[in-house]
């Protein structure tokens, strides 16, 4: 529907807005290091997780999130290095985000360490005008047929702190406010597109429940100035360290279903279903949402995979 993406458009780009939200994940708890680059060689392997979302699925223009990540920690020392992509599509705009992660990690007890990281990358914008249905060809905004290969930096920073048990971590992945138009381009003498900060806060943690079946509530909290509140909750159930199964609620917004399992040592893969609580989610239009995901990891000491990492 081009009408769809013609209001996806007039939202990111008109006048009175001047924030925009980075790709959301429900199966967050699996891959921090997209957010917070202090994770990065936490989990004591090289670990690589690739991740698809399609978004309110049926709805034409609607958003599509592929990542992929390594990260792992270097030999014995406490540095960890990471690095990742993330492309995200809405509509006529095309996102990708490349960024490289550095992590410092210091014991603070028998269990807990606690990481503060570095993120450093570029993003590429493209935005393709000709996929609109223009009501007004003359409008100035919108002539040069679009937006191409818009370069801008990136710079974030990160805190995680972890035991065996408890994690919290505090991030802003970027801290660069770039503007993506002003009067100098494509015309745009009106309006501003910007990328306003966003600071994310995760936690969880892990309940024995008895000796096969281990419970972990956890939560992530995203805040940008000029947008909602974002704020997911998450149940999560691990049976004989194997099958994972649980749900979330993403306040005003979704409720999702999570599955995943444990193929063997190095490899897990999983997937998880959101229903939009809003009015959307009754269009005949919108299927829901998807998220599949798949981590694989390779282990420098066997003593390591014995107890798997449920975080």
């Amino acid at each position: 529907m081009k009408k769809i993406i013609t209001i996806i458009l007039v939202f990111a780009f008109a006048k009175a807005v001047s924030a925009q939200q980075d790709p959301q994940y429900t199966q967050y708890m699996y891959n921090p290091v997209v957010i917070n680059p202090a994770y990065a060689g936490n989990r004591g392997a090289l670990s690589i997780v690739g991740l698809h979302r399609s978004q309110w699925v049926g709805l034409d223009g609607a958003p599509r999130t592929q990542s992929l990540s390594a990260h792992s920690p270097i030999g014995d020392s406490r540095v960890g290095l990471g690095l990742s992509v993330v492309n995200d599509e809405i509509g006529p705009a095309d996102e990708t985000f490349v960024s490289a992660d550095f992590s410092y990690t210091l014991p603070v007890g028998d269990e807990a360490k606690f990481s503060f990281g570095i993120k450093a990358g570029a993003h590429l914008l493209n935005v393709d005008f000709n996929q609109l249905d223009i009501f007004d060809p003359a409008d100035p905004r919108l002539q040069g047929g679009g937006v191409n290969n818009l370069l801008s930096p990136m710079v974030g920073l990160g805190l995680h702190y972890h035991t065996d048990k408890f994690y919290l971590g505090l991030s802003a992945p970027n801290l660069l406010q770039t503007e993506h138009f002003d009067e100098n381009r494509n015309n745009a003498t009106t309006f501003v597109a910007q990328e306003r900060i966003h600071y994310f806060m995760t936690a969880g943690y892990v309940f024995d429940l008895s000796e096969s079946v281990k419970f972990k509530p956890a939560t992530m909290v995203k805040m940008v100035p000029g947008a909602p509140l974002q704020w997911d909750a998450t149940a999560n159930f691990l049976f004989n360290d194997k099958l994972t199964i649980g749900a979330a609620y993403r306040w005003s917004a979704a409720l999702s279903g999570l599955v995943g399992f444990q193929v063997s040592d190095q490899l897990m893969i999983g997937f998880a279903y959101d229903r939009e609580t809003t009015a959307l989610g009754n269009a005949i239009y919108n299927d829901g949402s998807y998220e599949l995901f798949m981590r694989f990891e390779l282990f420098n000491n066997l003593d390591k995979i014995i107890t798997p990492r449920f975080f």
